[in-house]
């Protein structure tokens, strides 16, 4: 892999996309942390036709380059847009609620250099708030039924404080090599929010790269913060786009046993409502929300099958990495 290479990519610099929508409360410690960075970096923010004053605010920031979506496209299309835009062989992405340690780029292109197999390698995301420090993200695992997680949420970070191979990466804050991901037909901008990242991780693995946790790579995070996951937004968008992922690239038993238990579950719902938690029933247990996401997947069911082809006559990839046990699911 350390002979990959595609034209017209400035060998060795990055630039770093941050991808807003209604956002300029956010974006001010998340650039100034980037403007702080000791190593040399270009910043390209997307913004997501956003109404709340963040044009004028990126206007003030000369230091900053601004491309403007037409409208809303979520993270995934405002990500690759972001991509588009970009000439350097890396391009790393930081949340616009995240803020970044000034070593953060620089020991994600040391990582990066030092395993020319890696297209991507993922950070460590601090909960911000929480003392001592829990971690939010420290890469993208598998479980055992193939949804992806969050590893070591809630956890120590001394529980990861090594670097090491991992499944997935996190869109959050990581380091991506830009011809990789070109390579293999950039961010699933159909996604919109959630899970872009799982699956461009499995489709990099599918080509045959690696992916990398570097432990030294420090933001901290604000989660939650642009999208409440109480919300129907994230429910849908997260059930859609796992069950989704899962008919691409799951193995056969594994994708029709997730959509047939997704089936039931919606069925027995309806028949027999979820109790109330806090006050509120989960969104992910409404019956209204499970059909929208049933009518979404069955709606393009055809295009899910097409990319499942694709993906076998490409071959075999690298393995999934999986593991069992009690995480967060992304």
């Amino acid at each position: 892999m350390d002979e990959f290479r595609l034209p017209g990519l400035r060998p060795g610099a990055v630039t770093v996309v941050v991808v807003s929508w209604q956002g300029a409360h956010l974006l001010p410690p998340c650039l100034d942390s980037l403007r702080a960075q000791t190593l040399p970096c270009e910043v390209v923010v997307v913004d997501n036709a956003s109404t709340d004053g963040t044009a004028e605010l990126l206007a003030r920031r000369p230091d900053v380059r601004v491309v403007r979506a037409p409208r809303n496209l979520g993270f995934a299309g405002g990500v690759q847009l972001g991509i588009d835009a970009v000439d350097t062989e890396f391009v790393a992405l930081l949340n616009n609620d995240a803020v970044a340690d000034p070593r953060w780029l620089a020991e994600l292109v040391a990582a990066a250099g030092a395993h020319p197999d890696a297209a991507a390698v993922t950070s460590l995301m601090l909960l911000a708030g929480h003392e001592p420090p829990v971690v939010n993200n420290a890469g993208v695992v598998l479980l055992a039924d193939w949804y992806g997680a969050d590893r070591a949420l809630g956890e120590s970070p001394d529980r990861v404080a090594e670097p090491d191979e991992v499944f997935g990466f996190s869109g959050g804050a990581a380091l991506l090599r830009t011809a990789a991901v070109r390579a293999v037909g950039g961010f699933a901008t159909e996604y919109f929010l959630y899970y872009e990242d799982t699956e461009l991780s499995w489709r990099l693995r599918e080509a045959g790269w690696t992916i990398r946790f570097q432990p030294t790579a420090v933001v901290v995070h604000e989660h939650s913060a642009t999208v409440d996951q109480r919300s129907r937004r994230f429910a849908y968008y997260n059930e859609r786009n796992r069950l989704w992922t899962l008919l691409r690239h799951a193995p056969a038993p594994a994708a029709c046993g997730a959509a047939a238990r997704f089936v039931l579950t919606t069925a027995s719902l309806t028949v027999r409502p979820a109790a109330a938690v806090d006050g509120a029933v989960p969104e992910n247990l409404r019956p209204s929300l499970r059909l929208a996401v049933l009518r979404d997947v069955l709606r393009h069911l055809p295009r899910e099958l097409r990319h499942r082809r694709r993906r076998s006559r490409a071959g075999p990839g690298r393995p999934p990495v999986r593991r069992a046990g009690p995480v967060r699911r992304a």
